[in-house]
Formats: structure tokens, C-alpha cells, sequence
């Protein structure tokens, strides 16, 4: 059976947002986890399949390999990282129910991992759009290196007396009963009676980590990507979160981006636009050319395809539009002021409107205006 295509699973456009896709997804767990339908193989399934669709598309990386390949990204190694369902159904409940029902994770006697650590990552628009490899310090916790991350200095532990090794406790408000991590041992069901001196039995200390950090081609601002199993360590003989870098792109001296597209504005003379011209613009690969034809208008948009941005997710490439703004000479000589004085004498008479097609029409609006006030 051929599987569905992953937007259709969560029921979300290819445009969707990080947070329409959280939304849709939660939505489909919060139907078909196991924990609510536990005899419903059916509503398994469909968990599975939202679960394997979510993790490839909440991953900056994994999403334009699927965008690009389809379903035979993930196929014979191709995706890189891997892209298929491979977790236990009871993770993504301290991924995503945590904040709903205050339970820290732990499920199954498992200890709730590491938090997820967000870093801010500030690109050049170059950058952005052809790609780049970056090096980053990310201060966190890391697993103690004497204890390995056990807490234990002998590497010995008990079981916890709180929650009896299962990790987890159950809490009661009014009607309502949530279980969530136990508090002695952190969810692992476990108690440390000789605790490491260099983590004081944490299992982790501070440090800060060096990593290196590839940036696909065509990401934008909001973009990011996850690295798992890069965030904080979580409490001994836990596992850790991921790291989540959030490109933001700085704003560039010539080019706006907007989508996958670019927009520069390309000053002209006044006899340029009036004349017609060929022109030299610059473009993120070098210069192209751009022919001005006679009368050009202020504001007049001319488009170069493909001189965009690639995206990062459709693979399509973008367009260059190039916005010409005549600019008013200044500085002029004598001799220059006596030319345009002459060419300005040339529009005396009724004829004169005929070569300025705006400002006949905006004289038109005003007249009509004062007789509607007058009136």
C-alpha cells in the first residue's frame, strides 16, 4: 500500500507554517494516541502516520528533501538524516502534551529528556540563499564527564522510593487525575546514594558546546532546523533535547526579499528614461542587463526570472524586479541649466500637456474636486 503525501496526513497546505503544522498534528494525537484509543489498531495506524509526517516536515532539512523527491527521499539512505518513522508512539507526548498536561514526559516509567534550546542564527542575505556552513558556541548543559551522566560517583543507583521505580506519580485536583514526572527522581526512577561531586548528582553540568551547523540553500527568516539530540542534557540517565537554530536574515544594502523573490530599485537619468537605455543591474550571481525603453515612467517594474532566490522547499527559483527611479540632476553647470531652461521652453503652448500624461490627468482630478466642494 503506497503511502500518502504527508501534507495530506495532516491536512495542511505545502505553504503551511512551523505552527500550523504543530496545531494540525496535535489535533490528529490528541484523536488517535494510544493512550486514549488503546484497543483501536486502527487509530495506531493513523498515530504512526501522523508522527512520520510531522517528524519530516517540522524538520527544515528533511521538508525540502520531501518537497523535492517525495516519499524516495527517505529511501535507500537518501535523505541524509533519515526521514521515516522510527520513534515510540509515547515520545511525542513529552514533545507535544507536555505544556497541555503538565507531565514533563514521563510515560512507561521512561524519564522525561532534556529541554529544547532555541539559538538565533544571523545570516548575510548571500548567505541565505546559496547556503553556508556556520560554526556555533551554544552555552547549555552537557552530560558530567567523571559520572558519564549517572549522578552517581560508584555508578550505583536505587531504586526511588517515591514513585517505586516506576517514575513517574499521580496527581489528584478535584475531578482530574494527571500523572506526571516524579519530583525525587526526575522521572527516572531512580536515586543516586553517592553522588558524583562534579554534578552533585545531577548527571550534567554547564558547559558551552561548539557546533557545526549546515544551512541549506534558499532558507528564509523563521526558517529552522533541528538538530537532535543537541540540546540540554536532560537528568541522569536521561535523554537530551535538540537544538532548534532560527535563521534571521539581515537586511541587505541593495535587495529586499520577499518570498523568492528580489526587488532592487535602480536609479536613471532623466534623458535615460525619457530616451530609452541599456543598463548594467547587479544580481546575487553577477550583472545582468536591463533594456529601458523610451518614456519610461518613475516606479516602472521590470522582471528578470530566475535571478531570484531558490527555494528551499519547492525548489523553485525566483524572479529579480528591478524598480527604476529617475532621479532629479543636481549640481548642475550653466551651460547644463541653459539646456534644460530651453527643453522646459519647448512645452509653452496647449500642447504641452500631451507630453506629461500624469500630470494631465492628476490636473483633471483636482479640477473635478473643487467642482465637487464648490458645488
Amino acid at each position: 500500500m503506497s503511502k500518502r503525501c504527508y501534507y495530506e496526513v495532516l491536512s495542511v497546505e505545502r505553504t503551511a507554517s512551523d505552527t500550523e503544522l504543530k496545531t494540525s498534528f496535535r489535533r490528529l494525537a490528541m484523536k488517535f494516541h494510544p493512550d486514549r484509543c488503546p484497543d483501536d489498531s486502527a487509530a495506531h495506524d493513523k498515530f504512526k502516520e501522523a508522527k512520520e509526517a510531522y517528524d519530516v516536515l517540522s524538520d527544515a532539512h528533511k521538508r525540502a528533501m520531501y518537497d523535492q523527491h517525495g516519499h524516495a527521499a527517505f529511501e535507500h539512505g537518501m535523505g541524509g538524516r533519515g526521514g521515516g518513522f522510527s520513534g515510540d508512539v509515547g515520545d511525542i507526548f513529552g514533545d507535544i502534551f507536555s505544556d497541555i498536561f503538565g507531565m514533563g514526559g514521563a510515560r512507561g516509567g521512561r524519564a522525561r529528556r532534556g529541554s529544547d534550546l532555541r539559538y538565533l542564527l544571523e545570516l548575510d542575505l548571500e548567505e541565505a540563499v546559496f547556503g553556508v556552513d556556520r560554526q556555533i558556541e551554544v552555552p547549555t548543559l552537557v552530560a558530567c564527564g567523571p559520572c558519564s551522566g549517572s549522578g552517581s560517583e560508584d555508578g550505583k543507583t536505587s531504586t526511588c522510593t517515591t514513585c517505586r521505580g516506576q517514575g513517574r506519580v499521580r496527581m489528584q485536583n478535584g475531578i482530574f487525575s494527571v500523572q506526571q514526572a516524579c519530583p525525587h527522581c526526575a522521572g527516572s526512577g531512580k536515586t543516586v546514594a553517592n553522588p558524583c561531586k562534579s554534578c552533585r548528582g545531577e548527571g550534567r553540568v554547564s558547559d558551552e558546546r561548539t557546533l557545526q551547523v549546515k544551512i541549506p540553500a534558499g532558507v528564509d527568516s523563521g526558517d529552522r532546523i533541528r538538530l537532535a539530540g543537541q540540546g540540554e542534557a536532560g537528568p541522569a540517565g536521561t535523554v537530551p533535547g535538540d537544538l532548534y537554530v532560527e535563521v534571521r536574515v539581515r537586511e541587505h544594502a541593495i535587495f529586499t526579499r520577499e518570498g523568492d523573490d528580489l526587488y532592487c530599485e535602480v536609479p536613471i537619468r532623466f534623458a535615460q528614461a525619457t530616451l530609452g537605455a541599456e543598463l548594467a543591474v547587479p544580481t546575487l550571481g553577477g550583472e545582468a542587463s536591463v533594456t529601458i525603453p523610451a518614456e519610461t515612467q518613475t516606479g516602472k517594474l521590470f522582471r528578470l526570472r530566475g535571478k531570484g532566490v531558490k527555494s528551499v522547499r519547492s525548489g523553485r527559483t525566483g524572479d529579480l524586479l528591478c524598480r527604476v527611479v529617475v532621479e532629479t540632476p543636481v549640481k548642475l553647470t550653466s551651460r547644463q541649466r541653459e539646456l534644460l531652461e530651453e527643453f522646459e521652453s519647448t512645452f509653452a503652448g496647449e500642447g504641452a500637456q500631451t507630453h506629461s500624461p500624469r500630470n494631465r490627468t492628476w490636473f483633471d482630478g483636482v479640477r473635478q474636486f473643487w467642482d465637487r466642494v464648490t458645488s
